[in-house]
């Protein structure tokens, strides 16, 4: 099940409220931001995992998808200016 992040009635950012261990039933609550690599899409996690696996290559990212390096280079630079974007948020 995918983690949602944005409210179903207004579209606003979700936060953390309570966070449970299944090893013992401990329950912490509160209100804490998520991750910034949680507000990311399900394909732009799938995206930076695959970086990090290629070793940091875009080159080998193109070639595994099959896709030429300027295509592979633009999607890697809309990605850096969402998660600015989302940094400033």
């Amino acid at each position: 099940m995918k983690l949602p992040i944005f409210c179903p009635s207004c579209e606003s950012s979700l936060n953390v409220s309570q966070m449970k261990c299944n090893h013992c039933d401990t329950t912490v609550n509160g209100n804490y931001d998520l991750p910034l690599y949680l507000k990311l899409g399900r394909d732009e996690q799938d995206f930076i995992l695959a970086f990090f696996l290629s070793s940091g290559s875009i080159k080998e990212m193109a070639k595994q998808a099959e896709l030429s390096y300027p295509t592979m280079r633009n999607k890697m630079d809309d990605l850096i200016e969402k998660i600015k974007q989302l940094k400033t948020l």
